[in-house]
Order: structure tokens, then sequence, then C-alpha cells
């Protein structure tokens, strides 16, 4: 099985997802406080969720649609969130995606890791485009795309049925033109 390469920042691994994340993927993502930011997370998170979604993973990145990415503490090396980067090479496009357990909110290891992986996208991926999406109440999301870089696309009203509601999606995104603009203005 392939993996996706491993990713250091100054106090992360972004790693390959293994089924040794399934239990405290499905006690993170458990919690109805981080179920309710995500488009497509269940809540209850019911036993054996966590396994199909590592699968699903695999499945995705064995087919080139989406590298995904355990967000883990560099010193100790455990689970504490997810990133995703979907693709679609044929117009050179990521999609960003990004979760992290509610012990952890407020510490910036969405920001450190959505940098890296933007990175890659851009520097190895060979991207043009990087999108992202959020609720519109999940200012968190929207900060993290704002402080890597990404710029204000619009609103999709009524985009994402969720908790038997449509909600609205805020869009962000970045050219790789403006990646390497931004870059080159860091020392």
């Amino acid at each position: 099985m392939r993996t996706a390469p491993p990713l250091l920042t100054e106090r992360l691994l972004l790693r390959s997802l293994t089924f040794e994340d399934a239990e405290d993927i499905q006690r993170l993502a458990g919690e109805y406080d981080v179920a309710a930011t995500l488009c497509y997370m269940p809540h209850p998170y019911e036993d054996g969720m966590a396994e199909e979604w590592i699968r699903s993973c695999s499945k995705k990145f064995e087919k080139d649609k989406a590298l995904n990415f355990a967000i883990t503490l560099k010193t100790e090396q455990n689970f504490i969130g997810a990133i995703e980067i979907r693709l679609d090479p044929e117009i050179e496009n990521g999609e960003l995606g990004f979760w992290i357990g509610k012990p952890y909110w407020g510490g910036g290891y969405c920001t450190e890791a959505a940098k890296t992986v933007v990175a890659y996208g851009f520097q190895v991926l060979k991207l043009n485009r990087i999108c992202a999406y959020h609720f519109e109440n999940n200012l968190a999301s929207e900060r993290v795309l704002q402080k890597i870089g990404m710029h204000y696309e619009g609103r999709l009203e009524k985009f994402v049925q969720k908790r038997n509601r449509c909600e609205d999606s805020i869009g962000y995104g970045m050219l790789k033109a403006d990646y390497d603009a931004m870059m080159s203005r860091i020392p």
C-alpha cells in the first residue's frame, strides 16, 4: 500500500493515517463541537467509522484523488487531527480540508499543518490553485485560511445540508502566483 510522504513542521509530524489512529479518531471526531464544523463528519461517531474512513482515505490516495495526513505532535506523535488535500490533476487544483480535536483547539496546529500542505501542493504536486470552504459560523477555520494567505472568494448560499439544515459555505482560494509572491516577501 502506498503512503503519503511524511511532512515535518516546527511542532508537527504530518503522516499517513494508520489503523492505530482509529481509537483517537473516534474519540476526537466523536465530539459534537468537532462534527458540527464539518460537512461530512457524522455524529454520533460510531464504532467502525474511523476504520472505514481510514480505508476510504487510502483508496482516494491510491487513485490520486487526495492526500490525507494525520496531524500528530512531533514529540509524542499522537493523533490530534487530520488534514486533506483533494486533487483534480486535470486542472491542477486542490481543495484543502482539516479538523483538529477539541483539546487541541486554539494552539495554531491547523494553521501550521495547512501552511505545510499548501506548500507541498504548490511546490511538489505542482498545483495551480488551492481552495477551501468553511461553514459561515466556523470563524476558527476562516482565520486559518486567512493566516495561510488565502483570499475570500465568495459565499455559496445553502450549499451544504448539515443536521437537517442547509448551511452557507464560505470559499477561500489561492493561486500559485499568489503563493510565490507571498513567499518572496518572507525574509
